[in-house]
Protein backbone atom coordinates (compact mmCIF):
# COMPACT_ATOMS: atom_id res chain seq x y z
CA UNK A 1 0.00 0.00 0.00
CA UNK A 2 2.56 2.21 0.55
CA UNK A 3 4.10 2.14 -3.09
CA UNK A 4 0.26 3.31 -4.29
CA UNK A 5 1.75 7.05 -5.14
CA UNK A 6 4.82 5.77 -7.16
CA UNK A 7 2.00 4.31 -9.44
CA UNK A 8 0.02 7.24 -10.31
CA UNK A 9 0.10 8.01 -13.78
CA UNK A 10 0.53 11.33 -15.49
CA UNK A 11 -2.99 13.04 -16.06
CA UNK A 12 -1.58 14.99 -18.75
CA UNK A 13 -0.36 11.97 -20.74
CA UNK A 14 -4.06 9.98 -19.92
CA UNK A 15 -5.17 8.71 -23.27
CA UNK A 16 -8.99 8.21 -23.99
CA UNK A 17 -8.94 4.25 -22.92
CA UNK A 18 -7.33 5.46 -19.77
CA UNK A 19 -10.17 7.73 -19.21
CA UNK A 20 -12.97 6.39 -20.07
CA UNK A 21 -11.64 3.12 -17.18
CA UNK A 22 -10.88 5.40 -14.72
CA UNK A 23 -14.72 7.01 -14.55
CA UNK A 24 -15.75 3.03 -14.55
CA UNK A 25 -13.56 2.75 -11.38
CA UNK A 26 -15.01 5.86 -9.87
CA UNK A 27 -18.61 4.58 -10.92
CA UNK A 28 -17.55 1.27 -9.00
CA UNK A 29 -16.36 2.97 -5.86
CA UNK A 30 -19.38 4.90 -5.91
CA UNK A 31 -21.53 1.18 -5.86
CA UNK A 32 -19.05 0.28 -2.69
CA UNK A 33 -19.24 2.77 -0.26
CA UNK A 34 -23.46 2.73 -1.39
CA UNK A 35 -23.05 -0.71 -0.06
CA UNK A 36 -20.88 0.05 2.61
CA UNK A 37 -23.23 2.93 3.99
CA UNK A 38 -25.98 0.42 4.12
CA UNK A 39 -24.25 -1.95 6.61
CA UNK A 40 -22.83 1.23 8.95
CA UNK A 41 -27.02 2.36 8.94
CA UNK A 42 -28.00 -1.45 10.22
CA UNK A 43 -24.94 -0.81 12.90
CA UNK A 44 -25.98 2.98 13.76
CA UNK A 45 -26.68 1.93 17.55
CA UNK A 46 -23.37 0.31 18.62
CA UNK A 47 -21.48 2.18 20.44
CA UNK A 48 -17.38 2.09 21.45
CA UNK A 49 -16.35 0.86 17.59
CA UNK A 50 -12.93 -0.12 18.19
CA UNK A 51 -11.08 -1.74 14.31
CA UNK A 52 -10.26 -5.07 14.07
CA UNK A 53 -6.84 -5.89 14.25
CA UNK A 54 -6.48 -8.77 12.69
CA UNK A 55 -3.32 -9.27 10.48
CA UNK A 56 -4.59 -11.84 8.16
CA UNK A 57 -7.06 -9.56 7.26
CA UNK A 58 -5.38 -7.11 5.65
CA UNK A 59 -3.05 -8.91 4.30
CA UNK A 60 -5.93 -10.46 2.21
CA UNK A 61 -7.19 -7.39 1.26
CA UNK A 62 -3.66 -5.96 0.50
CA UNK A 63 -3.30 -9.32 -2.06
CA UNK A 64 -6.83 -8.76 -3.59
CA UNK A 65 -5.80 -4.95 -4.28
CA UNK A 66 -2.69 -5.87 -5.82
CA UNK A 67 -4.19 -8.26 -7.48
CA UNK A 68 -6.97 -5.87 -9.10
CA UNK A 69 -3.94 -3.12 -10.20
CA UNK A 70 -2.86 -6.39 -11.82
CA UNK A 71 -5.95 -6.58 -14.06
CA UNK A 72 -6.43 -2.92 -14.02
CA UNK A 73 -3.80 -0.60 -13.28
CA UNK A 74 -6.28 2.73 -12.96
CA UNK A 75 -7.97 1.18 -10.11
CA UNK A 76 -4.62 1.93 -7.75
CA UNK A 77 -5.63 5.42 -8.98
CA UNK A 78 -9.02 5.91 -7.47
CA UNK A 79 -8.65 7.23 -4.15
CA UNK A 80 -12.35 7.03 -3.52
CA UNK A 81 -11.77 3.53 -3.86
CA UNK A 82 -9.27 3.35 -1.27
CA UNK A 83 -11.00 4.96 1.22
CA UNK A 84 -13.68 2.78 0.88
CA UNK A 85 -11.66 -0.24 1.39
CA UNK A 86 -10.43 0.74 4.56
CA UNK A 87 -14.07 1.89 6.04
CA UNK A 88 -15.12 -1.31 5.12
CA UNK A 89 -12.93 -2.93 7.73
CA UNK A 90 -14.25 -5.02 10.39
CA UNK A 91 -15.66 -2.88 13.49
CA UNK A 92 -16.13 -4.13 16.89
CA UNK A 93 -18.74 -3.56 19.26
CA UNK A 94 -19.06 -3.61 22.73
CA UNK A 95 -21.42 -6.70 23.35
CA UNK A 96 -21.89 -7.66 19.89
CA UNK A 97 -19.44 -9.65 17.71
CA UNK A 98 -19.53 -9.20 13.83
CA UNK A 99 -18.73 -12.50 11.37
CA UNK A 100 -15.92 -11.33 9.29
CA UNK A 101 -16.93 -13.40 6.85
CA UNK A 102 -19.43 -11.61 5.32
CA UNK A 103 -17.79 -8.50 5.01
CA UNK A 104 -14.54 -10.40 3.36
CA UNK A 105 -16.79 -11.93 0.78
CA UNK A 106 -18.19 -8.47 0.23
CA UNK A 107 -15.18 -6.95 -0.44
CA UNK A 108 -13.83 -9.93 -2.78
CA UNK A 109 -17.21 -9.96 -4.71
CA UNK A 110 -16.45 -6.31 -5.57
CA UNK A 111 -13.02 -6.24 -6.32
CA UNK A 112 -13.92 -9.54 -8.61
CA UNK A 113 -16.31 -6.71 -10.55
CA UNK A 114 -13.47 -5.37 -11.54
CA UNK A 115 -11.69 -7.84 -12.67
CA UNK A 116 -14.58 -9.70 -14.84
CA UNK A 117 -17.45 -7.80 -14.98
CA UNK A 118 -16.50 -4.29 -16.24
CA UNK A 119 -17.94 -4.68 -19.72
CA UNK A 120 -21.74 -6.08 -17.98
CA UNK A 121 -21.48 -3.08 -15.83
CA UNK A 122 -20.92 -0.80 -18.57
CA UNK A 123 -23.79 -1.98 -20.63
CA UNK A 124 -25.97 -1.63 -17.39
CA UNK A 125 -24.95 1.62 -16.20
CA UNK A 126 -26.05 2.69 -20.08
CA UNK A 127 -28.95 0.90 -20.31
CA UNK A 128 -29.96 2.08 -17.25
CA UNK A 129 -29.32 6.09 -18.18
CA UNK A 130 -31.45 5.11 -21.29
CA UNK A 131 -34.00 4.04 -19.61
CA UNK A 132 -34.21 7.33 -17.26
CA UNK A 133 -33.93 9.45 -20.53
CA UNK A 134 -36.76 8.35 -22.00
CA UNK A 135 -38.75 8.01 -18.81
CA UNK A 136 -37.88 11.95 -18.36
CA UNK A 137 -38.62 12.70 -21.70
CA UNK A 138 -42.06 11.06 -21.31
CA UNK A 139 -42.12 13.16 -18.33
CA UNK A 140 -41.47 16.07 -19.56
CA UNK A 141 -43.86 15.48 -22.88
CA UNK A 142 -46.97 15.01 -20.22
CA UNK A 143 -46.26 17.92 -18.08
CA UNK A 144 -46.21 19.97 -21.70
CA UNK A 145 -49.64 18.34 -22.66
CA UNK A 146 -51.50 19.17 -19.64
CA UNK A 147 -49.73 23.18 -19.37
CA UNK A 148 -51.24 23.17 -22.95
CA UNK A 149 -54.43 22.18 -21.83
CA UNK A 150 -54.94 24.03 -18.41
CA UNK A 151 -53.92 27.37 -20.93
CA UNK A 152 -56.36 26.59 -22.85
CA UNK A 153 -58.94 26.00 -20.55
CA UNK A 154 -57.98 28.97 -18.63
CA UNK A 155 -58.37 31.08 -22.27
CA UNK A 156 -62.28 29.64 -22.59
CA UNK A 157 -62.93 30.64 -19.31
CA UNK A 158 -61.87 34.05 -19.74
CA UNK A 159 -64.06 34.57 -22.92
CA UNK A 160 -66.84 32.68 -21.92
CA UNK A 161 -66.85 35.25 -19.08
CA UNK A 162 -66.46 38.22 -21.06
CA UNK A 163 -70.38 40.02 -22.19
CA UNK A 164 -70.81 38.91 -26.49
CA UNK A 165 -72.23 40.85 -28.71
CA UNK A 166 -72.56 39.31 -31.76
CA UNK A 167 -75.93 37.91 -32.57
CA UNK A 168 -77.36 34.12 -31.75
CA UNK A 169 -78.71 32.54 -34.89
CA UNK A 170 -82.45 31.98 -35.01
CA UNK A 171 -82.07 28.33 -35.14
CA UNK A 172 -80.62 27.85 -32.13
CA UNK A 173 -83.14 30.04 -30.74
CA UNK A 174 -85.78 27.90 -31.69
CA UNK A 175 -83.68 25.16 -30.63
CA UNK A 176 -83.32 26.02 -26.91
CA UNK A 177 -86.40 27.37 -26.70
CA UNK A 178 -87.86 23.88 -27.62
CA UNK A 179 -85.68 21.83 -25.77
CA UNK A 180 -86.74 24.16 -22.66
CA UNK A 181 -90.47 23.87 -23.33
CA UNK A 182 -90.63 19.98 -23.91
CA UNK A 183 -88.48 19.66 -20.63
CA UNK A 184 -91.37 20.84 -18.26
CA UNK A 185 -94.32 20.67 -20.66
CA UNK A 186 -97.27 18.69 -19.56
CA UNK A 187 -98.33 17.71 -23.49
CA UNK A 188 -101.59 16.48 -24.09
CA UNK A 189 -100.75 13.25 -26.54
CA UNK A 190 -103.76 14.25 -28.79
CA UNK A 191 -102.76 17.90 -29.78
CA UNK A 192 -99.11 17.39 -30.19
CA UNK A 193 -98.82 18.82 -33.81
CA UNK A 194 -100.30 22.43 -32.20
CA UNK A 195 -98.11 22.47 -29.22
CA UNK A 196 -95.24 22.25 -31.45
CA UNK A 197 -96.70 25.31 -33.60
CA UNK A 198 -96.96 27.05 -30.49
CA UNK A 199 -93.06 26.15 -30.00
CA UNK A 200 -91.85 27.40 -33.00
CA UNK A 201 -93.96 30.54 -32.31
CA UNK A 202 -93.22 31.57 -28.89
CA UNK A 203 -89.62 33.37 -29.21
CA UNK A 204 -89.73 36.95 -29.39
CA UNK A 205 -89.02 39.42 -32.54
CA UNK A 206 -87.82 41.47 -32.98
CA UNK A 207 -84.25 41.44 -32.86
CA UNK A 208 -81.85 44.35 -32.55
CA UNK A 209 -81.73 46.49 -36.22
CA UNK A 210 -84.79 44.75 -37.39
CA UNK A 211 -86.64 46.15 -40.22
CA UNK A 212 -89.85 45.63 -38.63
CA UNK A 213 -91.82 49.08 -38.82
CA UNK A 214 -92.81 49.87 -35.16
CA UNK A 215 -96.97 50.37 -35.44
CA UNK A 216 -96.69 46.70 -35.99
CA UNK A 217 -94.16 45.48 -33.25
CA UNK A 218 -96.75 47.64 -31.03
CA UNK A 219 -99.54 45.74 -32.87
CA UNK A 220 -97.88 42.57 -32.51
CA UNK A 221 -97.57 43.21 -28.13
CA UNK A 222 -101.40 44.27 -28.53
CA UNK A 223 -102.18 40.91 -30.22
CA UNK A 224 -99.63 39.06 -27.41
CA UNK A 225 -101.52 40.92 -24.17
CA UNK A 226 -104.83 39.91 -26.03
CA UNK A 227 -105.57 43.80 -25.46
CA UNK A 228 -107.03 43.58 -28.83
CA UNK A 229 -109.57 40.63 -29.33
CA UNK A 230 -111.81 39.47 -31.76
CA UNK A 231 -111.73 38.76 -35.41
CA UNK A 232 -113.24 42.04 -36.78
CA UNK A 233 -110.86 44.16 -34.13
CA UNK A 234 -107.94 42.25 -35.11
CA UNK A 235 -108.12 42.79 -38.63
CA UNK A 236 -109.43 46.38 -38.98
CA UNK A 237 -106.04 47.10 -36.27
CA UNK A 238 -104.39 44.86 -38.60
CA UNK A 239 -104.91 46.84 -41.81
CA UNK A 240 -104.44 50.11 -40.26
CA UNK A 241 -101.74 49.38 -39.53
CA UNK A 242 -100.05 48.23 -42.80
CA UNK A 243 -101.12 51.44 -43.73
CA UNK A 244 -98.55 53.25 -42.14
CA UNK A 245 -96.17 50.64 -43.21
CA UNK A 246 -96.98 51.51 -46.55
CA UNK A 247 -97.16 54.78 -46.24
CA UNK A 248 -93.40 55.13 -44.53
CA UNK A 249 -92.12 52.06 -46.81
CA UNK A 250 -89.00 53.48 -48.83
CA UNK A 251 -88.07 51.46 -52.12
CA UNK A 252 -84.35 49.81 -51.78
CA UNK A 253 -82.37 50.77 -55.19
CA UNK A 254 -83.26 49.14 -58.42
CA UNK A 255 -85.85 47.01 -56.86
CA UNK A 256 -89.64 46.61 -57.96
CA UNK A 257 -92.23 48.62 -55.79
CA UNK A 258 -94.28 45.87 -55.74
CA UNK A 259 -91.73 42.97 -54.54
CA UNK A 260 -90.09 45.19 -51.97
CA UNK A 261 -93.28 45.88 -50.21
CA UNK A 262 -94.23 42.19 -50.09
CA UNK A 263 -91.07 40.99 -48.93
CA UNK A 264 -91.77 43.74 -46.49
CA UNK A 265 -95.60 42.49 -45.77
CA UNK A 266 -93.64 38.71 -45.20
CA UNK A 267 -91.50 39.85 -42.87
CA UNK A 268 -94.49 41.78 -40.98
CA UNK A 269 -97.22 38.91 -41.32
CA UNK A 270 -94.01 36.27 -39.69
CA UNK A 271 -93.49 39.08 -36.31
CA UNK A 272 -97.57 38.90 -35.69
CA UNK A 273 -98.09 35.28 -36.29
CA UNK A 274 -94.99 34.42 -33.50
CA UNK A 275 -97.27 36.66 -31.72
CA UNK A 276 -100.49 35.25 -32.18
CA UNK A 277 -101.25 33.08 -34.82
CA UNK A 278 -103.58 34.47 -37.77
CA UNK A 279 -107.14 34.56 -37.87
CA UNK A 280 -108.66 33.53 -41.46
CA UNK A 281 -109.91 37.17 -41.65
CA UNK A 282 -107.10 38.55 -41.15
CA UNK A 283 -105.44 36.39 -43.79
CA UNK A 284 -107.99 36.83 -46.16
CA UNK A 285 -107.29 40.63 -45.77
CA UNK A 286 -103.57 39.79 -46.69
CA UNK A 287 -104.61 38.08 -49.51
CA UNK A 288 -107.04 40.93 -50.82
CA UNK A 289 -103.71 43.38 -50.78
CA UNK A 290 -101.11 41.31 -52.57
CA UNK A 291 -103.77 40.40 -55.25
CA UNK A 292 -104.28 44.47 -55.83
CA UNK A 293 -100.37 44.77 -55.67
CA UNK A 294 -100.23 42.15 -58.55
CA UNK A 295 -102.33 44.36 -60.66
CA UNK A 296 -100.22 47.78 -60.62
CA UNK A 297 -98.59 48.59 -63.80
CA UNK A 298 -94.66 48.62 -63.81
CA UNK A 299 -94.78 52.16 -64.79
CA UNK A 300 -96.75 53.03 -61.63
CA UNK A 301 -94.74 55.60 -59.74
CA UNK A 302 -94.07 54.50 -56.14
CA UNK A 303 -96.43 57.83 -54.75
CA UNK A 304 -99.11 56.65 -56.37
CA UNK A 305 -99.10 53.54 -55.71
CA UNK A 306 -98.79 54.03 -51.70
CA UNK A 307 -101.91 56.41 -52.20
CA UNK A 308 -103.30 53.24 -54.34
CA UNK A 309 -103.01 50.82 -51.94
CA UNK A 310 -104.21 52.72 -48.80
CA UNK A 311 -107.72 53.67 -50.82
CA UNK A 312 -107.53 49.77 -50.88
CA UNK A 313 -107.29 49.47 -47.81
CA UNK A 314 -109.86 51.94 -46.40
CA UNK A 315 -112.08 50.70 -49.00
CA UNK A 316 -111.94 46.96 -47.75
CA UNK A 317 -112.50 47.96 -44.04
CA UNK A 318 -116.05 49.71 -45.44
CA UNK A 319 -117.20 47.09 -47.49
CA UNK A 320 -116.04 44.14 -46.24
CA UNK A 321 -116.04 45.11 -42.28
CA UNK A 322 -118.69 47.95 -41.58
CA UNK A 323 -121.39 48.12 -44.19
CA UNK A 324 -121.31 44.02 -43.82
CA UNK A 325 -121.98 44.49 -40.23
CA UNK A 326 -124.80 47.06 -40.72
CA UNK A 327 -126.10 44.54 -43.60
CA UNK A 328 -125.90 41.69 -40.92
CA UNK A 329 -127.66 43.98 -38.47
CA UNK A 330 -130.73 44.93 -40.65
CA UNK A 331 -131.21 40.76 -41.62
CA UNK A 332 -131.31 39.61 -38.67
CA UNK A 333 -133.57 42.38 -36.43
CA UNK A 334 -136.19 40.84 -38.57
CA UNK A 335 -136.21 37.85 -36.69
CA UNK A 336 -136.25 39.66 -33.49
CA UNK A 337 -139.71 39.95 -32.05
CA UNK A 338 -141.32 41.63 -29.10
CA UNK A 339 -140.87 39.40 -25.92
CA UNK A 340 -138.13 37.37 -27.15
CA UNK A 341 -135.32 35.83 -24.90
CA UNK A 342 -131.74 35.93 -26.85
CA UNK A 343 -129.34 33.76 -25.56
CA UNK A 344 -125.36 34.76 -26.99
CA UNK A 345 -122.44 33.65 -25.65
CA UNK A 346 -118.82 34.83 -24.64
CA UNK A 347 -118.49 38.49 -26.54
CA UNK A 348 -119.02 39.12 -30.06
CA UNK A 349 -118.55 42.68 -31.90
CA UNK A 350 -121.39 42.13 -34.44
CA UNK A 351 -124.03 40.87 -32.00
CA UNK A 352 -123.22 43.15 -29.69
CA UNK A 353 -124.23 45.70 -32.48
CA UNK A 354 -127.48 43.77 -33.57
CA UNK A 355 -129.10 43.81 -30.10
CA UNK A 356 -128.08 47.54 -29.66
CA UNK A 357 -129.81 48.59 -33.26
CA UNK A 358 -132.75 46.54 -32.03
CA UNK A 359 -133.26 47.64 -28.60
CA UNK A 360 -132.62 51.12 -30.26
CA UNK A 361 -135.61 50.06 -32.75
CA UNK A 362 -137.55 49.67 -29.78
CA UNK A 363 -137.74 46.18 -29.56
CA UNK A 364 -139.04 44.77 -26.31
CA UNK A 365 -136.47 41.52 -25.57
CA UNK A 366 -134.33 40.43 -22.86
CA UNK A 367 -130.64 38.86 -23.25
CA UNK A 368 -129.21 36.41 -21.39
CA UNK A 369 -125.35 36.15 -21.54
CA UNK A 370 -123.39 32.98 -21.18
CA UNK A 371 -119.73 32.89 -20.39
CA UNK A 372 -117.11 30.77 -18.97
CA UNK A 373 -113.49 30.59 -18.46
CA UNK A 374 -110.83 31.47 -18.00
CA UNK A 375 -111.17 35.21 -20.61
CA UNK A 376 -114.86 35.27 -19.35
CA UNK A 377 -115.49 38.02 -21.94
CA UNK A 378 -118.73 37.87 -21.73
CA UNK A 379 -118.76 40.36 -19.07
CA UNK A 380 -117.71 42.83 -21.25
CA UNK A 381 -120.88 42.00 -23.22
CA UNK A 382 -122.98 42.19 -19.97
CA UNK A 383 -121.41 45.77 -19.05
CA UNK A 384 -121.82 47.22 -22.96
CA UNK A 385 -125.13 45.94 -22.82
CA UNK A 386 -126.34 47.17 -19.30
CA UNK A 387 -124.92 50.40 -20.28
CA UNK A 388 -127.80 50.80 -23.28
CA UNK A 389 -130.73 49.74 -20.61
CA UNK A 390 -130.92 46.46 -22.32
CA UNK A 391 -132.52 43.73 -19.98
CA UNK A 392 -129.62 41.21 -19.23
CA UNK A 393 -128.87 37.79 -17.24
CA UNK A 394 -125.28 36.82 -17.06
CA UNK A 395 -124.62 32.80 -16.33
CA UNK A 396 -121.99 30.40 -16.44
CA UNK A 397 -121.84 27.62 -19.44
CA UNK A 398 -122.36 24.81 -16.62
CA UNK A 399 -126.03 26.37 -16.13
CA UNK A 400 -126.87 26.41 -19.64
CA UNK A 401 -129.52 23.35 -19.73
CA UNK A 402 -131.39 25.13 -16.78
CA UNK A 403 -132.10 28.43 -18.62
CA UNK A 404 -132.46 26.87 -21.98
CA UNK A 405 -135.89 26.07 -21.91
CA UNK A 406 -137.05 29.78 -21.42
CA UNK A 407 -134.99 30.91 -24.75
CA UNK A 408 -136.58 32.22 -27.98
CA UNK A 409 -133.20 32.33 -29.85
CA UNK A 410 -129.71 32.01 -30.03
CA UNK A 411 -127.27 34.31 -31.70
CA UNK A 412 -123.95 33.11 -31.94
CA UNK A 413 -120.60 34.74 -33.23
CA UNK A 414 -117.81 33.03 -35.42
CA UNK A 415 -114.46 33.27 -35.87
CA UNK A 416 -114.35 31.48 -39.47
CA UNK A 417 -116.67 29.67 -41.34
CA UNK A 418 -115.57 26.83 -43.24
CA UNK A 419 -116.17 25.23 -46.48
CA UNK A 420 -117.97 22.57 -45.31
CA UNK A 421 -120.38 24.64 -43.48
CA UNK A 422 -119.07 23.59 -39.87
CA UNK A 423 -118.50 27.27 -37.54
CA UNK A 424 -115.21 27.99 -35.76
CA UNK A 425 -115.94 30.18 -32.76
CA UNK A 426 -114.75 30.82 -29.82
CA UNK A 427 -114.46 26.96 -27.54
CA UNK A 428 -117.84 26.61 -26.01
CA UNK A 429 -119.93 27.58 -28.82
CA UNK A 430 -120.23 24.08 -30.31
CA UNK A 431 -121.91 22.97 -27.02
CA UNK A 432 -124.18 25.80 -26.72
CA UNK A 433 -125.68 24.86 -29.89
CA UNK A 434 -125.71 21.24 -29.28
CA UNK A 435 -128.14 22.32 -26.27
CA UNK A 436 -130.01 24.57 -28.44
CA UNK A 437 -130.57 21.56 -30.82
CA UNK A 438 -131.71 19.23 -28.00
CA UNK A 439 -133.80 21.80 -27.01
CA UNK A 440 -135.34 22.40 -30.78
CA UNK A 441 -134.34 26.30 -30.30
CA UNK A 442 -133.05 28.27 -33.74
CA UNK A 443 -129.14 28.83 -33.47
CA UNK A 444 -128.33 31.46 -36.07
CA UNK A 445 -124.79 32.23 -36.58
CA UNK A 446 -123.98 35.93 -37.41
CA UNK A 447 -120.82 35.42 -40.56
CA UNK A 448 -119.19 38.17 -42.54
CA UNK A 449 -118.41 36.57 -45.85
CA UNK A 450 -114.60 38.23 -45.54
CA UNK A 451 -114.35 35.24 -42.59
CA UNK A 452 -115.16 32.62 -45.30
CA UNK A 453 -112.17 30.00 -45.57
CA UNK A 454 -111.44 27.02 -48.03
CA UNK A 455 -110.63 24.95 -45.74
CA UNK A 456 -112.44 22.11 -44.61
CA UNK A 457 -112.13 20.91 -40.50
CA UNK A 458 -114.97 18.44 -38.91
CA UNK A 459 -112.90 18.52 -35.72
CA UNK A 460 -111.14 21.11 -32.92
CA UNK A 461 -108.18 18.89 -33.48
CA UNK A 462 -106.80 19.22 -36.85
CA UNK A 463 -106.22 23.22 -36.63
CA UNK A 464 -106.20 25.19 -33.36
CA UNK A 465 -104.87 27.57 -31.31
CA UNK A 466 -103.47 27.16 -27.62
CA UNK A 467 -103.67 29.13 -24.85
CA UNK A 468 -101.67 29.31 -22.02
CA UNK A 469 -103.21 26.16 -19.66
CA UNK A 470 -102.26 28.65 -16.51
CA UNK A 471 -105.00 30.93 -17.34
CA UNK A 472 -107.22 28.10 -16.59
CA UNK A 473 -106.35 27.68 -12.61
CA UNK A 474 -104.53 31.57 -12.11
CA UNK A 475 -108.46 33.05 -12.58
CA UNK A 476 -109.76 33.62 -9.42
CA UNK A 477 -111.91 36.11 -8.21
CA UNK A 478 -111.79 36.09 -4.48
CA UNK A 479 -108.17 35.98 -4.69
CA UNK A 480 -107.57 32.55 -2.95
CA UNK A 481 -105.37 30.19 -4.18
CA UNK A 482 -106.71 27.40 -7.14
CA UNK A 483 -106.60 24.29 -6.14
CA UNK A 484 -104.69 23.25 -8.96
CA UNK A 485 -101.66 26.03 -8.42
CA UNK A 486 -99.28 23.66 -8.45
CA UNK A 487 -100.50 21.84 -10.81
CA UNK A 488 -96.85 21.43 -12.72
CA UNK A 489 -95.86 19.30 -10.26
CA UNK A 490 -97.70 16.61 -10.94
CA UNK A 491 -96.89 14.50 -13.71
CA UNK A 492 -99.81 12.78 -14.15
CA UNK A 493 -101.70 16.25 -14.41
CA UNK A 494 -102.38 17.63 -18.01
CA UNK A 495 -104.42 20.68 -18.73
CA UNK A 496 -105.63 22.40 -22.10
CA UNK A 497 -106.70 25.62 -22.61
CA UNK A 498 -107.92 25.89 -26.48
CA UNK A 499 -109.27 28.81 -28.31
CA UNK A 500 -111.62 27.64 -30.74
CA UNK A 501 -113.85 24.94 -31.27
CA UNK A 502 -115.75 23.20 -34.37
CA UNK A 503 -119.56 23.35 -34.33
CA UNK A 504 -121.32 21.18 -36.88
CA UNK A 505 -123.34 22.41 -39.82
CA UNK A 506 -126.27 20.16 -38.04
CA UNK A 507 -126.06 22.21 -35.14
CA UNK A 508 -126.69 25.40 -36.87
CA UNK A 509 -130.24 26.60 -37.78
CA UNK A 510 -129.01 29.66 -40.63
CA UNK A 511 -126.01 31.24 -40.89
CA UNK A 512 -126.85 35.44 -41.61
CA UNK A 513 -124.37 37.70 -44.03
CA UNK A 514 -123.84 40.31 -45.84
CA UNK A 515 -125.56 38.50 -48.70
CA UNK A 516 -128.95 36.81 -47.39
CA UNK A 517 -130.12 34.44 -44.78
CA UNK A 518 -127.97 31.02 -45.78
CA UNK A 519 -128.26 27.66 -44.54
CA UNK A 520 -124.74 25.92 -43.54
CA UNK A 521 -125.03 24.27 -46.60
CA UNK A 522 -124.61 26.75 -49.39
CA UNK A 523 -121.20 28.06 -47.74
CA UNK A 524 -119.86 26.71 -51.03
CA UNK A 525 -121.98 29.43 -53.05
CA UNK A 526 -120.56 31.94 -51.13
CA UNK A 527 -117.15 31.17 -51.76
CA UNK A 528 -118.08 30.51 -55.52
CA UNK A 529 -119.67 34.34 -56.07
CA UNK A 530 -117.39 35.82 -54.02
CA UNK A 531 -113.99 37.49 -55.68
CA UNK A 532 -110.85 35.22 -56.57
CA UNK A 533 -109.22 37.97 -54.54
CA UNK A 534 -111.27 37.28 -51.18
Amino acid sequence: MSQQPDKKPNFQQKTREEIKAEREAKKAAKAAAKASKINNDKMDNVKNVTPVANCKDSVIISHKIEEAEKVNPEVANCEALQENIKADKVKDTSGLQLNVDVLKKELIQSVNVFQNGTPERKSEAKSKVELRAERRAKQEAQRAAKQQQLTKESIKSKESSKPRIEMVPECLIKKSLVKRINKNAHEVYLFKHLYQERQDSLFDIPLVNSKIHPAIVRLGIQYKSKIIVGSNARCVALLAAIKQVIRDYEKPMQADFSRGLEASLKETMAYLHHCRPLGVSMRNAIRHIQWHMTQFSTTLLDEDAKNKLQGIIDTYISEQIELADQAISLKIQSKISDGNVILTYSYSSLIHKILVEAHTAGKKFRVIVVDSRPWLEGKELLRRLAKHGIDCSYILINALSFIMPEVSKVFLGAHAILANGAVMSRVGTAQVALIAKAFNVPVLVACETHKSSERVQTDSIVHNELGNADELVNNQSNGKKSLLWNWRTKESLNLLNITYDVTPADLVTAVVTELAILPCTSVPVILRIKPSEI
